[in-house]
């Protein structure tokens, strides 16, 4: 067993192949739980959210595995976990609010460039939502769902890990960077394909702004936490009172 986990370590280190079939298998795993379990149609919202939540569980467990056989840790993907000072706290919670503005920029921007495309279009689909409608118990609950799996795992999935390994498939450069965050934005608005074209294209732009703000703030992953977890309460109050 030894020896294998070391030539597994060696093969994640140093092998094209072996980076790209771990990126496979995290999203694999993934959809593999979401096309055996999700069920379409309005009877099965609350069903089809534990479905999700339980995919993303499955992916952050995947890439703890990936860093457990490296020999590294969180702190690898930003995620440092050492005592901090309250000003550095402050400043880790003044950088999120900037981060949020900035990555509400990107949503909206992706809002514009589709309205220019085939014009005034349709707003993401949020009707897997539905269930919260005159229920503040499950709003409650959607809250301390999405802040673990939303602003933490997503975070740690789309920007920490897939943007640190796609910048490790070579010489890690500035232009090594930019397409991993491009990829990473590319996939997490993918992602997001049940909130529809729409959905697709702002969370795109989203992903854009959150992955450059990642690189910029030297891979401070708390800080686009915090900022995801004020975009998810924003959202969650807002289809909430909507569907009130």
């Amino acid at each position: 067993m030894p020896q294998i986990m070391e030539r597994l370590k060696y093969l994640l280190l140093n092998n094209k192949i072996a980076k790209l079939i771990e990126i496979l298998a995290v999203f694999i795993v993934a959809g593999f739980i979401i096309f055996i379990f999700l069920e379409p149609g309005p009877d099965n919202l609350i069903n089809n959210q534990i479905v999700l939540w339980v995919a993303n569980i499955l992916m952050l467990i995947m890439v703890w595995l990936g860093i457990k056989i490296r020999g590294e840790s969180w702190e690898s993907l930003g995620l440092g976990l050492k005592k901090q000072s309250l000003k550095s706290i402050l400043k880790t919670v003044l950088r999120s609010l900037l981060v949020f503005i900035i990555a509400m920029t990107g949503f909206i921007i992706g809002s514009i460039i589709m309205a220019n495309i085939v014009g005034i279009p349709e707003g993401a689909n949020m009707s897997n939502y539905s269930f919260l409608k005159d229920n503040f118990g499950m709003l409650l609950l959607m809250l301390a769902g999405v802040y673990i799996v939303s602003s933490f795992g997503e975070e740690v999935i789309y920007r920490g890990f897939l943007i640190t390994r796609f910048s490790q498939f070579g010489t890690v450069t500035k232009t090594s960077k930019i397409l991993a965050v491009i990829l990473s934005a590319i996939i997490f608005g993918f992602a997001h394909y049940s909130w529809g074209p729409m959905g697709i294209v702002q969370t795109f732009f989203m992903g854009l702004a959150l992955g450059f703000c990642y690189i910029y703030m030297k891979r401070n992953l708390w800080v686009l936490i915090l900022a995801h977890a004020y975009m998810d309460t924003i959202l969650m109050v807002q289809m909430y009172l909507a569907s009130n």
